[in-house]
Order: C-alpha cells, then structure tokens, then sequence
C-alpha cells in the first residue's frame, strides 16, 4: 500500500498559503530555533513530506507565529485572552510577556497558544 504525504504545496494550500510562504517559514525557523517548523517525516531526493495528520501540528505552529510588522502586530486572541487574566492578576503588560517567554523555555514542547490556555486555566483553578 502507497503511503501518502503532504509536500509543501500540500501544507500551503492546506493553510491557504502560497508555496513560498510554506519554504520562508522553514528558512526562518530551523530546527532548533525558538520556534522551530515541524520537521517533516520523510524527505525524498531533497523533497520533504509530512503525514497528513500532521496538519494540526503545523496549523498550531503557525498560530504560535509572532505578528507582522513594527510591534510584533496584533496579538492572537489567545494572547489577548492570556494578557487580560494576567491584568487581573495584577501583571502588566511586560511581566506577563516575560513571564510567557519564560514558560517557553521551561516547556518547548507547547506552542504558545497551548502555553495561554494552560496559564490562563491555572489562574482560574
């Protein structure tokens, strides 16, 4: 039986992206860096693959991407969620982006939406 992978063209139409953006995010997040592209699971002649449950992987990479332009851009409405709790907690805005970035480190393996939710669910219990 053929096993299926999804290439980068796959990924960008998946995400309704084009191509390129698809190689611009590997470039700029290798393995490795802070927020690294989910390495793919197979490569063929340089090609690269990645198994088609796998997309809400690289969907929640994407989401876990910093904004455009001068100031980061506008934050995720996860981010927004996570930076009105800790207002109610008595952080302001650059304490609880510190405190963020520290629990990024601690734990690589979330991506920050997943890192927002988990802080905001601790505050609330």
């Amino acid at each position: 039986m053929t096993k299926r992978y999804l290439g980068i063209l796959g990924i960008a139409e998946a995400l309704g992206v084009t191509r390129h953006a698809v190689h611009k995010w590997r470039s700029r997040h290798p393995a490795g860096s802070r927020h690294p592209f989910p390495e793919p699971d197979v490569e063929i002649d340089g090609v690269p693959g990645w198994l088609p449950e796998r997309l809400s992987e690289v969907t929640g990479w994407r989401e876990g991407l910093p904004g455009r332009g001068t100031g980061g851009g506008r934050p995720s409405a996860t981010r927004q969620a996570y930076l009105r709790e800790a207002a109610k907690h008595d952080l302001n805005r650059d304490e609880a982006l510190r405190a963020l970035d520290v629990f990024a480190e601690e734990f690589p393996e979330m991506t920050e939406p997943e890192l927002c939710a988990w802080l905001i669910e601790k505050w609330r219990a």
